[in-house]
């Protein structure tokens, strides 16, 4: 598993945490501020996966031809 999606995880469940208070609080700027992480966490995760999808290719092509 890549670091990137580890890490857009956890940006992303900081992102919840942080909307969760501004709602609570009625603080549309922490609202935003946690919506805005969450959206950059879910990108990182995204990039992550593409990653991973490349490394997996790599093997794929490196076997096949060393077969």
């Amino acid at each position: 598993m890549d670091k990137d999606k580890i890490a857009g995880k956890a940006k992303d469940l900081m992102g919840q945490g942080k909307e969760g208070v501004g709602n609570a609080t009625n603080d549309q700027n922490l609202q935003a501020q946690g919506q805005a992480d969450q959206t950059e966490g879910k990108a990182q995760q995204a990039i992550g996966g593409l990653k991973d999808a490349a490394r997996d290719a790599a093997d794929s092509v490196k076997k096949a031809t060393s077969s």
